[in-house]
């Protein structure tokens, strides 16, 4: 039979950067969706209406990738852990 992945032992840089980012740093990826959100209301508040589109786009974008940000770290924390 083939060797597979499971069938090697892990040396310590495998364990040290095995599993994904929402594993490793939630919290710094929570106050990244959280300046996200920040940036966007405080795009929305100083920027004047009278600059198109482009300003509308951007306060959308910015909240848009704050709260789905934040909501993937909610769902990854909130979700069980995985079988190995």
């Amino acid at each position: 039979m083939a060797e597979t992945e499971r069938d090697r032992p892990m040396t310590r840089a495998a364990r040290l950067f095995t599993g994904g980012a929402l594993r490793r740093h939630p919290l710094l990826l929570a106050l990244v969706g959280a300046a996200c959100v920040g940036i966007g209301i405080m795009t929305a508040v100083a920027v004047p209406d009278s600059d198109g589109p482009a300003w509308a786009m951007a306060v959308a974008g910015c909240l848009a990738a704050g709260v789905m940000l934040l909501g993937r770290v909610a769902f990854a924390r909130l979700r069980p852990p995985l079988r190995q």
